[in-house]
């Protein structure tokens, strides 16, 4: 027993000998070190792809003119008086004894091949350099003989004895003479036609006459009741008016209105305050340049005999500058657009006042 006991201790000894040795230095499982993390890289910059080549903006180059087609010469043509033209040759110097004609000439890119114009040709700006052979009615002949032009563009005003001169002494002389806005379209194309420039007219008369259709469009289906009563004046002491057979008679009805001496006469006259007072116009259209216009508007407005007439009591005198109505050119539609707007606020829009 004694022996069995000695064993036990024995053995409890070597139990407690490895255990002290444990506690000591304990073996540790060697330690998982985990592995460094990769390294991290910042997200890739998504960078946009780089813009195409900003190139200036391609300048709007008009296309090249059309070519134009040279009429055989010698050429006839009749002009507004009804007289057969003999052009001998494509002219190279043209003298306009009329402001709307140096217009048309203008317009249809002809300003290098004119040599004289009137002292009223006043626009295009260009137009001011031009040599001054005329007053409006009398132009100097010696000095439009001594420019030797071969084409001579003058109006009805000059049929009774300018024109006599200049034919006497061999000029060739065109004559216009509107009566209406279709006869303005005609007068730039008969000018295109002799001038080589047939297209370009063809052209400017299509444009002017869209706008032209653009009016009539809405004034054509006006019922008389409609069409006011619209008085023209070009002088007040005495007044000056148009009747019948005039561009500015036409200009109006196409304008939605009713020129009270349509009836009455043709062409211009001078008319009395009891004709017009007795006719009651509506509308009053004044026209002039500068303080010309500004005079005879306000001696309209302020006629103690006038003041009873419905354009005077409701406000409804304008002013227009002559060159746009008075102007048998291409901006004789400036001055239809104008009037309409005159006459007829409610279809056009309320017209400018100056």
């Amino acid at each position: 027993m004694r022996q069995y006991i000695l064993v036990l201790l024995t053995l409890l000894a070597i139990a407690g000998l490895l255990l002290s040795v444990a506690c000591v230095a304990p073996a540790t499982p060697e330690e998982a070190t985990p592995a460094p993390p990769a390294e991290e890289k910042p997200p890739e910059e998504v960078k946009p792809p780089p813009p195409a080549e900003e190139k200036p903006p391609q300048e709007v180059i008009p296309p090249p003119p059309t070519q134009e087609e040279l009429p055989s010469f010698p050429l006839t043509v009749v002009d507004d008086l009804g007289r057969e033209v003999k052009i001998g040759k494509l002219p190279q110097r043209i003298i306009s004894l009329a402001p709307s004609n140096t217009e048309i000439l203008f317009a249809l890119g002809l300003k290098d091949k004119i040599v004289g114009v009137t002292q009223y040709c006043n626009y295009p700006e260009a137009a001011k350099a031009k040599l001054r052979v005329a007053g409006y009615s009398a132009p100097d002949i010696e000095k439009v003989v001594f420019l030797e032009p071969d084409l001579v563009l003058a109006e009805s005003i000059h049929e009774k004895t300018v024109l006599p001169a200049l034919e006497n002494v061999g000029l060739t002389v065109i004559v216009t003479s509107a009566k209406s806005l279709d006869t303005v379209l005609h007068d730039i194309t008969l000018v295109g036609q002799i001038m080589g420039k047939s297209k370009a007219a063809a052209q400017l008369v299509d444009d002017l006459g869209n706008r032209i259709k653009a009016v009539t469009a809405k004034t054509e289906g006006l019922t008389p009741e409609q069409r006011l009563r619209v008085l023209y004046v070009c002088w007040h002491d005495p007044i000056w008016t148009l009747g019948s057979e005039t561009f500015i008679d036409d200009l109006i009805q196409k304008a939605g209105g009713t020129n009270i001496f349509a009836e009455d006469f043709e062409k211009s006259r001078v008319v009395s305050l009891e004709a017009v007072v007795a006719r009651n116009p509506q509308v009053i259209v004044v026209s002039g340049m500068g303080a010309t216009r500004d005079l005879i508007y306000n001696s309209i407005k302020t006629n103690p005999r006038l003041s009873a007439v419905e354009a005077v009591v409701k406000g409804r005198v304008y002013q227009i500058d002559g060159d746009l109505i008075e102007r048998p050119g291409p901006r004789i539609v400036d001055g239809l657009e104008q009037v309409a707007k005159f006459i007829h606020p409610e279809i056009f829009g309320t017209p400018e006042t100056e």
